[in-house]
């Protein structure tokens, strides 16, 4: 039974493949598994449409023969089917992400998610790849019960609110993923990552972590959504990364969901002094404001959209994933705050 299973460390599991794909690879979380792949001997081909991915993230891999990269969207099913059929394990990361984004381009999302999930899982299926699909803590919607854990029920607000949507659209890539395991016999991994963050994260699309360094590093007020006292759980890529490949070469986790987060919970106001104060003493200070002078708070309205609505906590159940891996962080929120910002200062 899966509750009896011993943990089992991550170093120690078998290789069970050798050539993966990563659609989304020029992204964030992607490049650095595309990097932590190809430092372990795999073959790892990206395709990326570079519509928030960056080429900047994988450029120095490709001067690696084990490296391919197709810039291409996962919908040319053509180039799909090919890339498929060259792997044994599909790392599916390619969605549209950040908050900003999802408010503003809502039929993007979830096409893009919903669309391309699909056209991952045909194409898996006609090979009989492994697929890791990439989900959200999003999907646990305005539930309030946490720790969320797996099989937690799941509430959403309505579908007026197209903040929904991306949750929605990831509950569908969940479900439709599933159904290819239980009706097709295709080999799946669901992981729903809680807040993932370190270099190479923009603050593009709504991410506080850069935004929040940024602004700092600048000299200007950090912005803050809401009241502040919403609270989250930041995992550093490389753990995240960790607990990914972990899951790939676990047989038993296949047809199974996982949490991948941290448990370290803070509340965004005590995220953004903690900025402020690491700014300080790492002496790159334009002013000498007092630190609570320099937070500006912005209602969600005027932030994102009229009745936008929040989740106050968002805290993962890790227990599951460590059962079956033996995986937990290794890295806590400083040393996660202080790798970005030197990443941000061109010292990584």
């Amino acid at each position: 039974m899966a509750g009896m299973k011993e943990a089992q460390s991550s170093a120690a599991q078998i290789r069970s493949f050798d050539r993966a794909l990563i659609t989304g690879g020029a992204g964030f979380i992607g490049s650095h598994l595309a990097e932590s792949l190809l430092a372990e001997g795999y073959q790892v081909t990206v395709i990326d449409d570079l519509s928030t991915g960056r080429y900047e993230n994988i450029a120095p891999l490709v001067k690696y023969p084990r490296f391919r990269f197709a810039i291409d969207s996962i919908t040319n099913q053509i180039v799909l089917d090919r890339l498929a059929s060259e792997c044994d394990v599909i790392f599916h990361l390619a969605a549209a992400v950040g908050v900003m984004l999802i408010v503003d381009r809502p039929v993007h999302t979830i096409e893009t998610n919903v669309m391309g999930t699909e056209a991952v899982l045909k194409a898996a299926l006609r090979y009989r790849a492994k697929v890791l699909i990439a989900s959200s803590s999003e999907v646990y919607g305005k539930g309030n019960q946490t720790p969320f854990r797996e099989d937690d029920d799941v509430v959403l607000g309505p579908t007026s609110r197209s903040r929904w949507a991306y949750a929605a659209s990831k509950m569908v890539d969940e479900f439709l993923a599933l159904a290819y395991y239980r009706e097709k016999g295709l080999p799946v991994v669901i992981f729903r990552l809680f807040n993932t963050v370190g270099p190479r994260q923009t603050g593009q699309y709504g991410m506080v972590i850069p935004r929040f360094l940024n602004q700092a590093i600048e000299g200007e007020p950090l912005t803050v959504y809401g009241d502040g006292n919403q609270t989250r759980c930041f995992l550093h890529v490389r753990d995240a990364v960790e607990a990914i490949l972990a899951l790939a070469n676990c047989p038993d986790a296949v047809g199974e969901v996982f949490n991948i987060g941290s448990t370290e919970e803070v509340r965004i106001i005590d995220l953004a002094l903690k900025i402020l104060q690491l700014v300080r003493e790492n002496k790159i200070v334009t002013g000498a404001i007092e630190a609570r002078d320099q937070v500006r708070f912005i209602p969600y309205d005027e932030a994102y959209a009229v009745g936008f609505e929040d989740m106050r906590r968002r805290v993962p159940d890790i227990t599951k994933i460590f059962r079956y891996t033996g995986w937990k962080p290794g890295m806590t929120l400083d040393q996660a705050l202080q790798d970005i910002l030197h990443s941000l200062l061109g010292q990584e």
